[in-house]
């Protein structure tokens, strides 16, 4: 996001630079602010498991929610310490997790191995590569209201986004819309896994309010989400159909375009809570 003057002291999360911009065709030099994105590999118990390009923030909230949405650990507890190493390629995070949890993954990348091809690498079956999501989700009653308000707070909180233009963010947000916690990353995936790692992190009750994104709603962040045990995920964007199946089958309440006062509610409708605009 070029502009004439810093407005703040970068942070780890941006890069500063020069840039030349052209406005009306006349060229000038300008300082600019771009978000940092460099490749974090997540190691378990010394295992080399996957390598994600990431805003380099809120880290240690990745890897602990990188591991609750794959499956890697059941909770938080699992995850019993890390180290954040910086080398010349990139960022490794070193993830200590329980014994079981490191047993199962083993057996998930043996499963996995001497298998190649296009598309979902590793993957045999559409089985494996759709997973039913297991869990329900508990219904709960939301205000229509609520979106508006949760969205207004998330465009205040995203010194990113602002610094930049070019992240996403991942909220969690009361049942009134207020805004709780919230995570920025280059990949709207990765700002959703921080956001999960966060709550984990510090012991709080996910299901005792909606996440809201400012992306489209994918299959992957339905999942994250009902894994999560959050009953409501809105999106700025539109779902795809297979995002909207897999809430449906799980009892998620799955909003897209929530923008303003507009969305449209795809999946357990009956949960918004709308009110008439005042005469």
């Amino acid at each position: 996001m070029s502009m004439d003057a810093l407005p703040f002291t970068p942070h780890p999360g941006v890069r500063h630079l020069s840039a030349l911009r052209c406005q009306a065709g006349v060229p000038r030099e300008v300082e600019d602010f771009v978000a940092d994105e460099v490749p974090v590999a997540l190691q378990f118990n010394g295992l080399s498991h996957a390598v994600m390009l990431a805003t380099p923030l809120d880290l240690e909230d990745f890897a602990v929610g990188f591991s609750l949405s794959e499956g890697i650990v059941d909770h938080a507890g699992d995850v019993f310490g890390m180290d954040v190493e910086t080398v010349d390629q990139g960022i490794v995070l070193h993830v200590e997790v329980a014994s079981r949890c490191l047993a199962r993954l083993k057996e998930r990348r043996r499963a996995l191995s001497g298998r190649t091809g296009c598309g979902l690498c590793g993957v045999e079956s559409l089985a494996q590569a759709l997973p039913r999501c297991k869990r329900r989700v508990a219904p709960a009653v939301l205000p229509a209201a609520a979106l508006s308000g949760a969205l207004d707070g998330m465009r205040a909180r995203q010194a990113l986004q602002s610094a930049t233009g070019a992240t996403h963010a991942a909220a969690w947000c009361g049942p009134r819309g207020e805004l709780r916690l919230l995570r920025e990353d280059v990949g709207r995936h990765n700002a959703l896994d921080k956001l999960i790692g966060a709550l984990a992190r510090e012991g709080l009750d996910a299901a005792d309010g909606f996440f809201a994104v400012t992306s489209r709603a994918s299959y992957e962040m339905v999942q994250k989400t009902v894994r999560a045990g959050v009953g409501t995920l809105a999106a700025i964007s539109a779902p795809t159909a297979l995002a909207v199946r897999t809430a449906q089958a799980a009892g998620l309440c799955l909003i897209g375009f929530a923008r303003g006062r507009d969305w449209v509610a795809y999946s357990a409708a009956d949960r918004l809570i709308v009110e008439p605009l005042a005469a």
